[in-house]
């Protein structure tokens, strides 16, 4: 950082070593504590310093804002928007809505937008997601932020990076919330959703009143449950238990097609069969675009190979982990003339790559993760097959997948653990892989090192160890050909991993 009489000049990289905010799979995460007004208001500067520096950004433009229910959030709004006004642009506050509503928003209005959220992470922690106007940063998107140098007046804040004069947020635009939920309205038949019961978990999702608006709008009974006033981390990919629990409970009691409900953000799904038991993101995601008549899909290699042994797609490409990695092979498909192009990850969140046409509605491509298309695509093949959802289920490959993972696990850790079944010599691989798994899952037939280390073994089972890219976590999926199996499989997979503490 440098100075002069009336500024101090940032570096980006610097800042992001110094504070501990850094970009992990899904956009700026770090303690909330360390998410000062200061930082994040540096961090705006950069990304909209950025749009300038390659003709994405027009001085005047329009940015819109949104954040989620944590107590932090409010306050990190607050400095984004500052910046947003400092750099000559005007602030549009979008409120507290999902993250795919801002960005919806931003895409039609052909503005960039700014998200608030710690997503599924624990409130002590929050993020910033950035969008350009055509949707969500890219990795090198990333890099272009990272590289920039911002300039802050001195005066703004205090030593503690707190603003001096905080920031006031302009008005609510109401606009972003209805555009969302007419989305959903406009593109399914009305009262389609006619005599079917919903439970919409809403506990603090900030999704939590468009499901419930969305659902009763296409005609079914709504039953709102578990509604919660303080922020509740709910992972789509590490169900808490409390949450199996509940939805099973629940479903017994009331009778309902399915629950429903998302993260902190709402973009990754939670869809429960009429039983009360949640379905993995992934099979969720595999469904969704078959209802929607997709034919090239995009989805993360830890994802399950069901989507491939279904016969149902013209093509599935593989990625690594994290939507960046989805949008970019989605380009990549339509940049080669493919049509229908969809994606979705293993935490359920379902992205429209290109247009969807059915019976002559059209449903805009949104580029980002999005939680509600998915429930309501299930709930709608259920019913038009004159099933239940656990019926549905029935006509997948049976391919069953569990995930787990370990918190407060180091990255470096991990990594130091994880490289050596990572040489690039994929027989000393196998020969360390097995060193660690044969007796309980037999002979290795490959590693695949595209995101983490994806083991599958002569069984056609599967053990993939990863990082996770927003926390200090180690994250375990298993796939196998039965449910307890694989749950099985993550059990013994997770005993190894925890070996490696010591």
């Amino acid at each position: 950082m440098t100075m002069n009489n009336q500024n101090q000049t940032v570096q980006i990289s610097a800042l992001m070593e110094e504070c501990g905010v850094k970009f992990g799979t899904s956009g700026a995460r770090g303690l909330a504590t360390d998410m000062t007004d200061r930082v994040c208001y540096a961090y705006t500067l950069a990304f909209l310093q950025y749009l300038k520096s390659v003709g994405d950004l027009s001085q005047g433009t329009g940015v819109a804002i949104a954040g989620d229910y944590r107590p932090s959030s409010p306050r990190i709004m607050a400095a984004v928007a500052m910046a947003v006004r400092d750099t000559g642009c005007k602030p549009i506050n979008c409120g507290l809505i999902p993250t795919p509503a801002v960005a919806l928003y931003g895409i039609s209005k052909n503005i960039p937008s700014i998200m608030v959220t710690g997503s599924h992470i624990p409130d002590d922690r929050n993020g910033i997601k950035f969008y350009k106007a055509e949707g969500e940063i890219l990795k090198e998107d990333e890099q272009g932020m990272c590289s920039q140098h911002v300039d802050i007046a001195d005066g703004l804040f205090d030593v503690s990076g707190t603003s001096i004069t905080p920031f006031v947020m302009p008005t609510v635009e109401a606009a972003a919330e209805r555009m969302f939920v007419q989305r959903y309205l406009d593109f399914f038949p009305a009262n389609c959703l006619a005599g079917r019961t919903v439970g919409v978990y809403e506990h603090s999702t900030v999704a939590r009143d468009m499901l419930g608006e969305v659902f009763e709008g296409l005609g079914a009974n709504v039953i709102r449950l578990g509604r919660s006033d303080h922020f509740i981390p709910v992972d789509t990919e590490a169900i808490r238990p409390e949450d199996v629990v509940l939805a099973k409970e629940w479903a017994a009691e009331l009778d309902v097609d399915c629950i429903v409900s998302a993260d902190g953000d709402g973009d990754r799904p939670l869809i429960s069969d009429e039983s009360g038991n949640w379905l993995r993101g992934d099979v969720a995601g595999i469904l969704c675009a078959n209802y929607l008549g997709a034919t090239n899909i995009a989805t993360p290699v830890s994802c399950n190979s069901a989507v491939e042994k279904s016969g149902w797609f013209d093509s599935v490409m593989r990625t690594r982990i994290g939507s960046p990695f989805v949008i970019a092979a989605m380009n990549e498909m339509i940049g080669q003339g493919a049509t229908n192009v969809v994606g979705y990850e293993a935490n359920g969140g379902f992205l429209t790559g290109s247009d969807i046409t059915l019976d002559g509605r059209t449903l805009g491509a949104l580029p980002t993760r999005d939680a509600v298309i998915v429930p309501l695509t299930i709930l709608l093949m259920a019913v038009d097959a004159g099933s239940t959802i656990s019926e549905l289920l029935n006509t997948l490959p049976q391919r069953f997948t569990s995930s787990g993972r370990l918190k407060n696990f180091p990255t470096e850790l991990s990594q130091s653990k994880l490289s050596a079944l990572s040489s690039g010599d994929q027989t000393a691989d196998i020969k360390a892989a097995e060193a660690l798994f044969v007796d309980a899952f037999g002979k290795v037939a490959s590693i695949d090192g595209t995101d983490g280390i994806r083991i599958t073994f002569e069984s056609e089972e599967v053990a993939h160890l990863r990082p996770s890219g927003n926390a200090p976590e180690l994250r375990c999926y298993n796939e196998a050909a039965s449910e307890a199996r694989a749950e099985e499989m993550n059990r013994l997979c997770m005993a190894v991993l925890e070996s490696w503490r010591s």
